[in-house]
């Protein structure tokens, strides 16, 4: 993963593009996301009452058992996005206004569409409560419907004193959120340790990419079960930080067509390592009690799959990852793991409540099923009507005071022609670059959505697990 050598002069000059260099989103990593969101779906849906649907994925159980392992991906692809777009402007010292700016863009983001699903979904709670409906979650230990337990919702932070994740949040699978969140309050801290990490040798850092996540998939591999207090913890921190070790350990390999050649084969070497590694970990289950994610051990193949990914550019699955319905998919994923919980969540309630529409029933798997389609339709329209305009009217509140300050310190052309790198010294209106040839989008979009990944969910779940 460290890559060929660098020629530096030509990487200074311009004369050959790295990811230093590179302006707008890595697409391949967007598209990425909309895999990794539907693993987690796919994953969730399992739970629906009902034989048939076991016995459905009985087949790529290997695959579909371990979706939880979503959010981990999504850890590392957060990590390396993060230092994409902030770590050279905040690595170098700690900046207070810099860091509101990098804050209050991540509550932009991550917030609204947050705060709307987990409030509508809150209601469902309470109306289950009050009509006395037994269980009101498919979780193993109920929610707290309190106001306090709702202000910690609200600010993102119901994770932050919890030894487990199980009942933590109303919408089961937001506990990643608040994980992720603690990631980003941290980071402009930790920033000025990642950055100072930049100035080891590329293969340094890319060996300690690979080893920082090894020791929760050596914990996953061998016993099957990697929750213990505060794992989830462990799970943001290493995820977070080997995707920003990966970032630093490639950021400056020239993206020549022979470097994204070899990087293409490494995507489907490594590909094909995670489904035989996933297979294998299905064959261990059954060797402890209480085991089943021992296909957690490819959890060490992240890192290199997000840098084989960064540098294909364009080539091998790439190519697939970057087409536009597979990039419309990564940029609604946020929206897709946060609502698809509470949408299976009422259909299983109907399917429970209602003879007809009974688990094995054809009324109830045509209901399920549908249910399945209805949750990338509602990600699309909670995207488009509510988490894009939010963001915008939100990053406007801090943008509009900057608009005569860019004009008197934005570069000139000269000089910015003199330097081919993301200008670091004055940030624009909208600080994140702009694809050429797309339309305008928030690099950010790479890095929300964790996708919920070891919830507990569904019916069966306390038996599963």
């Amino acid at each position: 993963m460290g890559g060929p050598a660098v020629d530096t002069d030509a990487v200074r000059t311009g004369a050959v593009e790295t990811l230093a260099t590179r302006r707008g989103e890595v697409r391949s990593l967007t598209g990425l996301r909309l895999f990794a969101a539907a693993w987690v779906v796919v994953f969730h849906f399992e739970f629906t009452p009902g034989a048939g649907f076991v016995e459905a994925v009985k087949h790529v159980r290997a695959i579909v058992g371990v979706g939880s392992l979503g959010v981990d991906l999504f850890y590392v692809l957060s990590g390396f996005v993060i230092a994409f777009t902030y770590l050279d402007r905040m690595g170098p010292k700690l900046d207070v206004r810099l860091s509101w700016r990098f804050i209050w863009a991540r509550v932009s983001r991550v917030w609204p569409v947050f705060a709307v699903v987990t409030n509508l979904f809150g209601l469902w709670l309470l109306a289950k409560l009050t009509l006395g409906d037994g269980d009101i979650a498919f979780q193993k230990i109920q929610p707290e419907m309190s106001f306090t337990s709702w202000l910690r919702q609200m600010f993102m932070v119901q994770m932050w004193s919890q030894p487990y994740f199980d009942g933590s949040s109303w919408v089961g699978p937001a506990w990643s959120i608040s994980a992720e969140w603690a990631a980003y309050v941290l980071f402009p801290l930790t920033a000025l340790v990642y950055f100072r990490l930049g100035r080891l040798p590329a293969g340094v850092l890319a060996g300690l990419a690979v080893l920082t996540v090894t020791p929760i998939a050596v914990i996953s591999g061998v016993t099957g079960n990697p929750y213990f207090p505060y794992s989830w913890l462990v799970r943001i921190g290493v995820g977070f930080t080997s995707g920003v070790l990966v970032y630093l350990a490639i950021r400056h390999i020239p993206l020549t067509d022979r470097v994204r050649r070899a990087a293409s084969w490494a995507t489907v070497a490594v590909l094909a390592g995670i489904v035989a590694g996933l297979f294998v970990g299905d064959s261990m289950i059954g060797m402890r009690e209480g085991d089943g994610e021992h296909g957690g051990m490819v959890m060490v193949l992240f890192p290199v799959l997000v840098a084989a990914l960064a540098l294909s550019v364009g080539r091998g699955p790439a190519r697939l990852l970057s087409t536009n319905w597979a990039v419309h998919g990564g940029r609604i994923s946020y929206s897709l793991y946060l609502v698809h919980i509470p949408v299976f969540e009422v259909i299983w309630t109907l399917m429970i409540r209602y003879r007809f529409i009974g688990p094995d029933t054809p009324g109830g798997v045509a209901l399920a099923f549908a249910g399945l389609v209805s949750v990338f339709v509602a990600a699309h329209l909670l995207w488009r009507f509510v988490e894009e305009p939010a963001r915008q009217r939100m990053r406007r509140l801090t943008d509009r005071p900057r608009v005569a300050e860019r004009a008197a310190t934005e570069p000139t052309a000269e000089a910015a022609a003199a330097d081919p790198r993301p200008d670091v010294h004055a940030e624009a209106a909208t600080p994140e670059p702009t694809p050429e040839g797309s339309p305008a989008v928030d690099v950010e979009h790479l890095v929300e959505g964790l996708a919920p990944g070891g919830a507990e969910v569904g019916p069966e779940a306390v038996r599963r697990r």
